[in-house]
């Protein structure tokens, strides 16, 4: 049997390593990795509360689940911005001061949903 990802220990490591590439100027590098944060973030969140988390899809039905139990709209919105982060990984079409002046947001979101883990 296969041991269980820790996505909580991933998450924490991506957003780290996501903030050393956009310091370094490696734009796609670092928008991917703070994407990889909250996606391995949400899907700690996730799997504490048995719920699926496999594809995209689901990782927006469980930000929105989270945003309802909380009480936290701005989940949604801070998980928006990290989705867009991911595209720009594929086309780049991000102005660099749109990336660097989101890096703290998604720091933001990763801690938040960090709490909920």
């Amino acid at each position: 049997m296969a041991s269980e990802i820790n996505h909580q220990v991933i998450g924490r490591e991506f957003l780290v390593r996501g903030q050393e590439e956009i310091q370094a100027g490696e734009l796609l590098q670092g928008s991917e990795k703070l994407w990889g944060a909250v996606a391995h973030m949400t899907k700690a969140a996730a799997q504490r509360r048995g719920w699926e988390h496999s594809n995209h899809r689901a990782l927006y039905l469980v930000i929105n689940r989270l945003a309802q139990e909380t009480g936290d709209s701005e989940l949604r919105d801070l998980f928006l911005i990290a989705s867009q982060l991911h595209a720009n990984f594929y086309e780049g079409w991000l102005l660099p001061e749109y990336v660097e002046a989101e890096a703290p947001r998604i720091e933001e979101l990763v801690s938040r949903l960090e709490a909920l883990v």
